[in-house]
Order: structure tokens, then sequence, then C-alpha cells
């Protein structure tokens, strides 16, 4: 799951953010559109598709709200957040204490998961004087960039994370285990899931303002109620498959 650094979206922090979006009559959600399988495009439909694309479907329901999904790309998600552009970030994003100074969160609806390498081999090297690759300003280039004797390669996409791997230009990416399982197991042999795994933040929830608490007390009611019936951890399994951590 990834994090925005801290430094980038308090930037924005204080732009006039546009608030009470309760009073809107469609809630614009927010997605990267590329990180499969929680957001991504549909080459056949050209259309957003996807974990979270079906879940919040799902929450709007729900909650009686009307949504509509806005693509915006990671590095300006949560500027873009408080400059009122939509009213919640559904894009895989950590909930972490260093976000909620600056913004909050709904219920996760994905548990703490594991973070995990890819390399050319299973004995790619992920240690001292090795070269990893990782989308800026997540979680797991955080962790990256804190590891002595590591470098730290980082990437304004996913895509190039794995395609810094695939030309030689990195030992290893590290990102969600989630996204880079199907990856390798894709790959027919050209890439290797590694064995090691870290487990990074909170599980994924949904980024909001701080003023919107009345929205927020909506989601949370509507992912609780998935929580309780079953269907969270159904749609989960059908996104991430059998061996996901459910709730």
């Amino acid at each position: 799951m990834k994090k925005l650094l801290l430094a980038t979206a308090l930037a924005a922090f204080g732009t006039g953010a546009v608030t009470g979006a309760m009073a809107q009559d469609v809630v614009r959600i927010g997605t990267e559109g590329a990180y499969e399988p929680y957001n991504y495009i549909d080459q056949a439909t050209g259309k957003l598709t996807g974990y979270e694309i079906e879940l919040g479907t799902e929450l709007c329901k729900r909650a009686g709200l009307t949504c509509e999904f806005v693509q915006n790309a990671w590095d300006s998600i949560i500027p873009n957040l408080q400059s009122g552009n939509y009213d919640i970030i559904m894009a895989g994003m950590s909930i972490t204490d260093e976000r909620k100074q600056m913004i909050d969160f709904t219920e996760n609806y994905i548990p703490p998961a594991s973070s995990a390498y890819v390399g050319l081999t299973a004995d790619a090297n992920i240690g001292d004087g090795a070269v990893i690759a990782a989308q800026t300003g997540t979680i797991q280039a955080g962790y990256i960039a804190e590891q002595p004797g590591v470098t730290l390669l980082e990437y304004a996409t996913p895509d190039e994370t794995v395609a810094a791997v695939k030309n030689g230009e990195a030992d290893a990416v590290f990102a969600d285990k989630d996204y880079l399982a199907p990856i390798a197991g894709d790959s027919g042999g050209a890439l290797v899931l590694l064995a090691d795994e870290v487990q990074l933040g909170g599980g994924v929830g949904g980024g909001m303002r701080k003023s919107d608490t009345e929205l927020r007390a909506k989601f949370d009611e509507a992912i609780k109620s998935m929580k309780a019936d079953g269907t969270l951890n159904t749609m989960i399994t059908k996104w991430f498959g059998p061996e996901a951590a459910l709730f």
C-alpha cells in the first residue's frame, strides 16, 4: 500500500480546500487508475476497473450517495483532495500516522498486508549494495530509503519500477505483494517474487479532508456493514485471490 511523502502533501495543505462534500450532488472519488488490481484501466473498454472501483460503487450504493470516479496521478493525489478536485481518495493508500497529520481516513477496507520484492532471479540482491526501484512517494520508497547500503531508484509510475528491473537498472522492485505477485506469475519466469516480505502500514482506507466528518461517517458505516455481512472479504478474495489477508 502506498504512502505519500509528507513534504509533498504539506505544500498544498493551506491552499484553500473546498469543504462540505455532503452539500454536493455528486461525491467524487479520486483514484490513480494505474495500480492493478486496486484500480486500473481495462484495456478492452478504456474504463476504470479494479477492487476499489467495485468497492467504491458498492459503498456509495449502501450510503445512498451518487458518486463518480476522477483519475489523478499518484504524486498529486493528496494535494488535489485538499484543493477540492474530489472528496475521497480510493487509490491503494496506506493508513499511516504521517498521513493523519494532513487528512483523515475511513475504516480500513484492506487489512495490513505484505510488501515484497521482485527480481530477475530468486537470489537477486536486496541487501548491501543493492539498487531497488520503488514508486515515488510510496510507503515502500520510504522504507528502502532508510535501509543502509541500499540505493533507492524512484519512478513516477508502478510500471516504470518493474521496467527498471527488466532492463537492468535495478536489482529488484519493492511494492505491494498484491501488485507484484500477479506480474511475476504472468512473466513466464522472467521475473521472480522473492521470499522476503515486509509488513508496512495499517491497511488501506479512503483518504478524506478532516472537515468532511459527515461524509466520512457515511463511508465508515457502509464499510462496517460490508465487513459484518462478509461481502468485503468476498470482494477481496475476488480481486486478490484466496491467499489474501481478510477481515
